[in-house]
């Protein structure tokens, strides 16, 4: 999959040269550039934001040097992403449609965002990673890229996705690694038993509780019988 991302600030995306996804592009499976939009300003000051019309709090990143930015790295089977509050809420099911696609395009949003004649003229999709705002397109860019990364093939074991929250729609059981006793508390016994069906009632059991407690919501389109 190549990504191309268009940013004010490439620097902040250190966190996509670690871990797994620097795996994943080291192996050829992820393809990341990064873009200035300043670099396609024509402004001579690189002044990449002006006042909106209508008025109001903060600037708003100008059209012209986005428009080129995106008309410098699409390709026919370009899909595009803009990170927005006002965006479809990111869900595994999104991840997964995004991670079908040969080659994506993220503008990272500044300031009070972008004109919104770039998101009518190519057809941007916006995608919301929560309900609240943040300082910038870099974080929410990065976290949808994570995301989706995941659901590429190759990029993380198939096994480790079946059995992760919101996997089955529900959250993910509590998981125990060595040692088997600490600060008082113990690993439950059944996980030692070696009773596979008896340790999937019991993680399937644990991850109702937890979904009933934590984030009910998820329940109301599951048959937990």
């Amino acid at each position: 999959m190549k990504i191309d991302i268009l940013t004010l600030f490439p620097e902040a995306f250190s966190a996509l040269d670690a871990s797994i996804l620097k795996r994943a592009k080291d192996k050829g499976l992820l393809e990341i550039k990064f873009h200035n939009i300043r670099d396609y300003t024509k402004d001579k000051h690189k002044k990449c934001d002006d006042t909106p019309f209508g008025g109001g709090a903060g600037m708003l990143m100008s059209v012209q040097p986005i428009y080129d930015a995106v008309k410098a790295v699409k390709k026919r089977n370009s899909t595009i992403i803009f990170a927005s509050p006002s965006g479809k809420p990111l869900s595994p099911e999104v991840a997964k449609e995004l991670s079908t696609k040969k080659h994506l395009i993220f503008i990272c949003g500044h300031y009070e965002g972008i004109d919104q004649r770039i998101v009518d003229l190519f057809k941007v999709q916006e995608i919301s990673v929560g309900d609240y705002v943040l300082t910038g397109g870099e974080l929410p860019t990065m976290t949808i890229i994570d995301c989706l990364s995941r659901f590429v093939p190759g990029v993380i074991t198939s096994e480790s996705l079946d059995e992760e929250s919101f996997s089955n729609g529900l959250l993910e059981y509590p998981q125990y690694t060595r040692p088997q006793k600490f600060k008082g508390l113990e690993v439950p016994e059944v996980l030692f038993s070696g009773n596979h069906a008896e340790i999937k009632k019991w993680r399937q059991q644990k991850a109702i509780e937890k979904t009933k407690k934590v984030r009910p919501d998820l329940l109301k389109n599951i048959d937990i019988n």
